[in-house]
């Protein structure tokens, strides 16, 4: 008789089983959310900082040019590769790969900019990967502190 109550006992019952899959569950539903919210904030910063090096390398083919910044129809390629037509200016590359932001959709270029009247925009549209929506990131935008 001993013998078969050890052998029974061997397994774990249906409803423990069941309730340890209930608290992992609840834990969960706490836990991910944050780590969610978090990403979206480190996804948001990294995309700002790339913005910056972007501008930095507009500002010195800038330097470069004699404080003329590229044409918007050249868009961010006369960075990467010299100009078709002879430029014994051009300094670069200004910038190693085409930029990109956290989530992967390229970086655009605009001069003269809309946010930026005197200067130009570097623009990223932003978590939702459509451009011209409220949550874009630009160069307009603050740093985080």
């Amino acid at each position: 008789m001993k013998r078969r109550h050890q052998r029974d006992r061997a397994g774990f019952t249906l409803m423990e089983v069941l309730l340890v899959l209930a608290i992992m569950g609840i834990i969960m539903s706490m836990v991910v959310p944050k780590l969610l919210g978090r990403q979206q904030h480190a996804n948001v910063d990294a995309t700002r900082l790339s913005i910056r090096g972007v501008e930095q390398a507009i500002k010195m083919y800038a330097l470069d040019h004699g404080g003329s910044f590229p044409a918007s129809t050249n868009g961010l390629t006369i960075l990467q590769e010299p100009p078709s037509v002879r430029d014994p200016r051009w300094r670069g590359p200004y910038l190693e790969n085409n930029p990109v932001d956290a989530w992967g959709t390229p970086l655009n270029y605009a001069y003269p900019g809309r946010k930026n009247l005197r200067s130009f925009d570097i623009i990223s549209a932003g978590p939702d990967r459509t451009p011209g929506t409220d949550d874009d990131l630009g160069n307009w935008d603050e740093l985080p502190s």
